[in-house]
């Protein structure tokens, strides 16, 4: 599974690239790569609305890239931007740490 999960606004209606460009590397649909999938959605969603974009490879369909990001264990989150690189590695259900590892505060940011 190779897909595309985009917090932008859908192609042709907004031409600046996305903020933060996140891997999320899984291995099929085992019951930890499901609840990182989850995880860092609503993450995304909470805290980046419309500022990220989010690509899922399954490391067993795509095992090329998972070698040449060097992915050793999964799931694991490549933050590819901003820099610095970062990687987490795990299930993504520790908030607080996922934030600090995007460089994001603790706090949703408001609409208003």
């Amino acid at each position: 599974m190779l897909s595309n999960s985009s917090g932008t606004v859908p192609d042709g209606e907004n031409n600046s690239p996305a903020e933060y460009v996140l891997h999320l590397y899984i291995t099929g649909a085992t019951p930890n790569s499901t609840r990182a999938v989850r995880n860092i959605k609503a993450i995304c969603e909470r805290h980046l609305q419309g500022r990220y974009e989010l690509l899922i490879i399954d490391i067993y369909q795509q095992p090329n890239l998972a070698k040449h990001e060097q992915i050793i264990a999964a799931p694991t989150l490549v933050k590819k931007l901003p820099l610095p690189l970062r990687r987490l590695i795990g299930d993504l259900s520790e908030e607080k740490k996922v934030l600090a590892a995007l460089g994001l505060p603790d706090v949703p940011l408001s609409n208003s």
